[in-house]
């Protein structure tokens, strides 16, 4: 197993693996083999599953911090494991009588019906205590049942520990099999997005339609593609997406699908969003707050939508939804790309040479990745799980992350 994780850690760094879809789902195949040979301890076991995803995780969010997609999924495996967790608890509680006696009266009510009898207030209790940290008094509790018998009892106090055991390890595995089924789902779900996505295209694009778009995105490529299989008619401006002019490449594969395609320079965005009926573009990331990271250019195309009233629309799948928020210090909200994107080095040679005052160069080029979109310019998100506001990404959120997975670094134990 190490040298599976050390051989995805060493891809993440050299920026082997492009794209967050595909980033995605070799992060969620990874957790799962390392789940799957993980050793659960005798007691708490979900614990065990939990540091060990995080010991993982932390390696494989600082290799590439930039590629945010990567901690969501991390996140989202943690919150799997608390949710089965808390579903096997459930269960195990479930054969079991549930008196509305008070826990000072006496037992024989529960002795005559004839089966176990538990109080609301254990129940809740037990409930409770799954989602606490672990205290000392707990852990102690959880000791094996043959630990705490006197060795001068009977043989059938052995026996009920072997079964208490045997129980207990027949837990284990449950939990790590709906664990490892919980995640080929959400593997399923990452594969299957872009269909899912573009099963709504019908419900946005309509007849006679002008749509803009910037650099090239396959999410938007399959949504646009979708909407022409449904025998919609509309044109699609694309924006360049200078300096590596993606724009380019998805302009060429939509004229290869029958599509009308427009291709305008990044500094013509405002001069052409007037004829625009809506912009449909796809994102890096989207934060808790709904702001969105997106190539850069991207902002000043939302402003200009929101100038002239055109529906600023995003589509991406649920993976590149993230917990945090943009000022977080985990979050890097950029990357610099080689200036030689930019200029020539051969032409610009000697205007980059060292000058005399403080050995500073006398020209600087920056040339970052993305930028910022913030959530009052985006209009609609539409996501593998249907269109929402940005004001709603706090309910996807609670539904994919847990509040205690927010910093996926193991707490220390000193």
């Amino acid at each position: 197993m190490p040298d599976i994780v050390a051989d995805f850690v060493l891809k993440l760094k050299r920026r082997k693996i492009e794209g967050s879809h595909a980033v995605a789902k070799q992060t969620a195949e990874l957790l799962r083999s390392v789940i799957s040979q993980t050793r659960m301890a005798y007691t708490n076991q979900a614990a065990s599953l939990i540091d060990a995803v995080r010991s993982v995780g932390e390696q494989l969010i600082s290799a590439n911090p930039v590629e945010l997609a990567v901690g969501n999924i991390v996140r989202r495996t943690l919150h799997i494991i608390r949710e089965e967790e808390l579903s096997s608890t459930a269960v195990s509680y479930e054969g079991l009588t549930i008196s509305e006696r008070s826990d000072d009266e006496g037992d024989g009510s529960a002795e005559a019906d004839g089966g176990p009898g538990l109080s609301a207030a254990s129940v809740a209790a037990a409930s409770r205590s799954t989602l606490r940290p672990r205290s000392l008094q707990t852990l102690l509790e959880d000791l094996p049942a043959a630990a705490a018998v006197p060795a001068a009892e009977s043989s059938g106090g052995d026996s009920d520990s072997k079964s208490k055991s045997a129980d207990k390890s027949n837990r284990s595995k449950k939990l790590k099999h709906d664990v490892i089924e919980a995640i080929n789902e959400l593997i399923q779900d990452i594969e299957s997005c872009y269909d899912l996505i573009s099963e709504q295209a019908v419900e946005h694009i309509h007849q006679n339609e002008v749509i803009l778009t910037l650099g090239r995105s396959r999410t938007v490529k399959e949504f646009l593609c979708a909407a022409k299989e449904k025998n919609r008619s509309f044109r699609v401006f694309v924006a360049e997406g200078a300096p590596r002019y993606q724009g380019h490449v998805l302009a060429k594969e939509l004229v290869q699908k029958g599509l009308q395609t427009t291709v305008i320079t990044d500094s013509a965005v405002f001069a052409m969003i007037s004829r625009v009926n809506m912009v449909i573009v796809g994102a890096h990331a989207i934060m808790a707050n709904g702001g969105v990271i997106a190539p850069v250019g991207m902002n000043m195309l939302a402003l200009a939508a929101q100038r002239h009233a055109v529906p600023f629309v995003v589509v991406a799948g649920s993976h590149k939804l993230c917990p945090l928020y943009p000022h977080n210090p985990e979050v890097l909200l950029n990357e610099l790309k080689s200036p030689s994107d930019l200029i020539d080095f051969g032409e610009f040679s000697d205007l980059m040479e060292f000058g005399s005052r403080g050995g500073a160069p006398l020209l600087n080029v920056v040339n970052p990745t993305f930028d910022y979109v913030p959530p009052k310019l985006v209009s609609l998100f539409i996501t593998d799980t249907g269109g929402h506001n940005a004001s709603y990404m706090y309910k996807l959120i609670a539904d994919y992350y847990s509040v205690d997975d927010m910093e996926v670094k193991r707490k220390s134990t000193s």
